[in-house]
């Protein structure tokens, strides 16, 4: 790694040292349809539908005996609904045809799920199971890394292949939540506190901005 690599680790740990997701769960069934829920929506909104809705729908098949109207309605309000609910049918039909119920703990298996992608599955096995298998890649991953420059990709799976061989593999899960962190609290998308950054001096972005 490179020193300023090794610096951010170092600060990303002081800031953030319990660095966990903001999506409420008590089990990996209840984070993997959170993580399928907050797709265009935010945290805050998906806990407040997740409330109710895991008092209701416990296991995958609860979920695949509920009609999909009832399942709409039930999460309407994360937006994208029809979407979602036709997604969370077939992948509990998945996880009860194929894997008893269970979810999958490793990161080929768990992509095989209709609609979960790397970034969830790497977003559940590092934190419901404390497997490193991947680091997920979100909005707030993705610019922070582009503006740190730690990759100049644009696809998700390539800045995570980039990140992989920088970070250590022990550090996948904190790096992805603690980015996260950093990107919604200090390096927004829009009004970036970049005086207040603790990456300011290695940066390149502030003055990229102040080129423009």
């Amino acid at each position: 790694m490179k020193q300023n690599d090794t610096g951010l680790i170092s600060e990303l740990s002081r800031l953030y040292p319990d660095a966990g997701l903001d999506l409420h769960y008590r089990n990996s069934f209840e984070l993997l349809i959170a993580v399928i829920l907050s797709a265009q929506c935010t945290d805050e909104r998906v806990n407040k539908v997740t409330e109710t809705f895991f008092r209701i729908y416990k296991t995958p098949r609860d979920i695949l005996d509920t009609d999909i109207q009832t399942l709409e309605q039930a999460i309407r309000p994360t937006g994208f609904f029809r979407r979602k609910a036709l997604i969370l049918k077939e992948c509990c039909r998945k996880l009860v045809e194929e894997f008893q119920g269970k979810i999958p703990a490793n990161i080929d298996e768990m992509t095989s799920l209709p609609g979960v992608g790397r970034k969830t599955a790497a977003m559940v096995l590092g934190n419901a199971f404390r497997i490193e298998e991947g680091i997920a890649v979100d909005t707030h991953v993705k610019r922070v890394v582009n503006r740190l420059k730690l990759s100049v990709q644009q696809q998700p799976e390539k800045i995570e292949q980039d990140l992989m061989r920088i970070v250590p593999r022990d550090k996948w899960t904190f790096f992805s939540n603690s980015l996260i962190q950093f990107g919604r609290n200090i390096c927004t998308a829009r009004k970036p506190d970049c005086p207040g950054c603790p990456f300011n001096d290695w940066c390149p972005f502030p003055e990229e901005q102040s080129n423009n």
